[in-house]
């Protein structure tokens, strides 16, 4: 797929790969600061991968119970660390 290390330089040069999932796309706009689009990209997906990314989106807007469903929908758990550690554990797990 992508590389984490090119995945993160991507993010900082502001540059979007091509022919990244939708999942994916959705974590580089969150990581540029694009939390809507990152939102309205993922929002209509119900795979347990963007699911996962959903759940994430709203834990960072603040909806805890909103999250808790989207991390259950995705067989996940809300974890115990900082947002951006999450969102660094994502591209990692997704990029594969």
């Amino acid at each position: 797929m992508i590389d984490v290390i090119d995945f993160k330089q991507s993010v900082i040069d502001v540059r979007l790969p091509a022919g990244l999932p939708l999942y994916l796309q959705a974590l580089w706009h969150d990581g540029t600061g694009d939390w809507k689009t990152a939102h309205d990209l993922i929002d209509e997906l119900t795979d347990q991968r963007s699911a996962h990314i959903h759940a994430y989106l709203h834990r960072k807007e603040g909806d805890i119970w909103n999250a808790d469903y989207w991390y259950k929908m995705a067989g996940k758990t809300r974890p115990q660390v900082s947002l951006d550690e999450e969102w660094e554990m994502l591209v990692k797990e997704y990029s594969r």
